[in-house]
């Protein structure tokens, strides 16, 4: 049926020629409906979230903790493609952790990204069970001053190499120089988690209209959330009311990033 013919796929298939890259570059560029359905997924994820980590308990297991936001998600009508959970040492130990038998003492981190209609929103959050030590709130700020930074770098006709420079110096301001190295920063999202990951001197600019995912991370804290790039702005799309956050401002913009939740040892 093909033969003679020139075959495009969108990754590799023999005899035919690898396009992916270029696929993911359209995707990444949304149209309006799209962007009206990352603002519904967006909400929904926030929501499976906040549920889910509201019902962690002490003593619970990885696995536990799991099935809660898989049971969330789900429970809207989202699929969890990436559904993440690390506890105590674990957070400290694993910036993508499978879910084990380890159960809870103090401290978790959940890792949401959700898929609906084919688009896909990525959300984290982290809650502790009493006061956090101050190693963990110092890099709690450290991480969200990244984050807002990023994301107040993410705006239309930006390069995405320059965010990440960005990125890579708010990491070394903040005394934290290497970390960067230890985990992708994020990127544009759509049809995947990421369509592709912003890296040293990447000549891709930000468009109107565009979702990002930015995750920084220190070891032992991550900051996410899933935004829209828009004409005056860009709007969190995976925010959650009565979130705790921490005020950060960027030379006049005032960011508002999610800290720890902080709740009583015996709930």
């Amino acid at each position: 049926m093909t033969k003679g013919m020139r075959l495009a796929a969108d990754g590799f298939f023999d005899g035919a020629v690898d396009v992916s890259a270029d696929l993911a570059r359209l995707r990444a560029c949304l149209s309006p409906e799209e962007g009206e359905r990352f603002r519904s997924l967006g909400q929904l994820c926030a929501q499976a979230m906040d549920a889910a980590i509201r019902a962690v308990r002490p003593g619970q297991t990885e696995f536990e903790i799991a099935s809660l936001l898989e049971a969330e998600t789900q429970r809207r009508g989202v699929q969890p493609i990436v559904n993440l959970v690390a506890v105590d040492e674990r957070v400290f130990g694993y910036r993508h952790p499978l879910p084990t038998a380890k159960r809870l003492e103090r401290y978790a981190m959940l890792v949401l990204c959700g898929r609906r209609q084919g688009l896909v929103c990525s959300i984290t959050r982290l809650v502790h069970f009493g006061p956090p030590s101050a190693e963990i709130c110092k890099k709690a700020k450290a991480v969200a001053e990244i984050d807002a930074g990023m994301i107040a770098a993410t705006r239309p006709g930006c390069r995405l190499g320059e965010i990440f420079q960005t990125a890579v110096e708010l990491y070394a301001g903040a005394g934290y120089l290497d970390e960067w190295q230890l985990h992708h920063q994020g990127g544009p999202a759509g049809y995947e988690p990421r369509e592709y990951t912003a890296r040293p001197g990447a000549t891709e600019k930000v468009s109107v209209g565009q979702v990002y995912a930015w995750n920084p991370s220190i070891t032992g804290t991550k900051s996410e959330d899933t935004i829209m790039v828009g004409k005056d702005g860009n709007e969190v799309l995976t925010a959650i009311p009565g979130w705790p956050t921490t005020r950060i401002d960027r030379d006049g913009l005032v960011l508002e990033r999610p800290a720890i939740l902080v709740l009583d040892e015996m709930p």
